[in-house]
Formats: C-alpha cells, sequence, structure tokens
C-alpha cells in the first residue's frame, strides 16, 4: 500500500512539473514581446511606470502598453511587433474605455459587452469593442481612439 502512495505521489509531482514547464513556455513569448515593446517605447517617452501591456491581432500583431510617463500622464504605446515604429499619444487625448462604450450603445443596444481593447489598424489607433446582440451573435464595433467615430464593424458572427 505504501509503495501505491508513494507512486501516487511521484505521478502528481510530474505532473505538477508537466503543467509548469507548459505554462512556462507558453508565456514566454509574451513576455519577450513585452520586454521588447517597454525597450523601443524608453526610447520615445520615459516609461515611469508599466500600468498594462497585451498584444492587438487585427490586420497586423500590434504591441501595447499603458503607462505613466516621467511627467505623470498617463500613456498609450502602440508598436507594430514588425517594425520598431512607435505611436505615442496621452490617455487625455483620446476617448476611454467607458466613452468608447457609450458610442457602441449610441449605435447599437448590445446584450452584453464582452471585452474592450486598444488596438491598431492602418496605423490608426482604436478602440475594439466586442459584445453579444440580443440574438446572442458576436460582433465586432471598432471606434477611433482620438475622434470617436465608427471605424469598422463585423456583425452577427
Amino acid at each position: 500500500m505504501k509503495k501505491l502512495i508513494v507512486i501516487f505521489i511521484i505521478f502528481i509531482l510530474l505532473l505538477i512539473g508537466l503543467f509548469t514547464k507548459v505554462y512556462l513556455s507558453a508565456v514566454e513569448p509574451v513576455k519577450q514581446a513585452e520586454q521588447r515593446a517597454i525597450r523601443l517605447a524608453d526610447k520615445e517617452v520615459n516609461l515611469s511606470k508599466v500600468l498594462d501591456f497585451h498584444i492587438y491581432n487585427g490586420l497586423e500583431v500590434i504591441n501595447i502598453i499603458e503607462g505613466i510617463d516621467e511627467n505623470g500622464e498617463e500613456i498609450i504605446v502602440w508598436i507594430p511587433e514588425k517594425s520598431e515604429k512607435v505611436i505615442t499619444e496621452k490617455a487625455k487625448n483620446g476617448l476611454s474605455e467607458s466613452e468608447a462604450v457609450q458610442r457602441l450603445m449610441e449605435e447599437k443596444k448590445p446584450k452584453k459587452v464582452i471585452s474592450v481593447r486598444l488596438g491598431m489598424e492602418n496605423e490608426i489607433p482604436l478602440w475594439e469593442i466586442y459584445y453579444r446582440s440580443e440574438n446572442n451573435l458576436i460582433n465586432y464595433y471598432y471606434v477611433h481612439f482620438k475622434t470617436g467615430e465608427w471605424l469598422k464593424k463585423i456583425e452577427n458572427l
């Protein structure tokens, strides 16, 4: 019986080790992308603090950093993965997340807003809003970051 318990414990430990290895392998590319993005952003603007980092997969892959600059102002940095071009904007110069959602609400009546995130397509910073309509279909609504204008819709998926 003791042998069975020892074998079971070894099996569980091996399983935990395997899952840990898989997880660390999965997050490594994201960590590398974040480090590259921060390094490139620091060339354009001195980031004193990074608040958020995410990767936007649209027409091209964009690394996005939300942070605080050396003057204490919130900034957003968009960096296309395949170039070293850095687009920086103060957060106050564009729509907030709630203002972008309000634009959607004015035009559509979504059943549920699932996610709202920054993105960029054709060098235009934008908000991507992913929502479900009344008939439970998936929809995407893209709002220009600076002007709040509707850019694109993908509906009824």
